[in-house]
């Protein structure tokens, strides 16, 4: 079993229809900018068979995590597109890992 990183959040929407290539091309520009300049371990996104969009977030704690989202920095634009997507945000549900044996290939 690997390190396992101290925090991770899940991340819920229902989309507009015909917005999907929208909200995925903004939510990756905002995930790969959290990545590089606030320390994310990374989020992979998916579409579940209830038409709901799921994202898991990781991040090295709790902290790093409320300190990377005291500004916006990664710009309005990408932001603004990811909402115009949105038809529906569902609380996020945060989780504390307790192991870990996802392959990153």
């Amino acid at each position: 079993m690997s390190a396992i990183p101290g925090y991770a959040v899940i991340y819920r929407w229902r989309l507009k229809a015909g917005m999907e290539t929208q909200f995925i091309e903004a939510w990756s520009h905002i995930t790969q900018w959290y990545v590089a300049h606030k320390g994310a371990l990374g989020s992979r996104l998916h579409k579940g068979p209830d038409n709901i969009w799921y994202a898991y977030a990781q991040w090295p704690s709790a902290a790093t995590r409320a300190a990377a989202f005291t500004e916006i920095a990664v710009g309005d634009e990408a932001h603004q597109r990811m909402r115009e997507a949105v038809a529906e945000s569902f609380d996020r549900i945060e989780l504390e890992p307790v192991a870990d044996y996802l392959v990153v290939s």
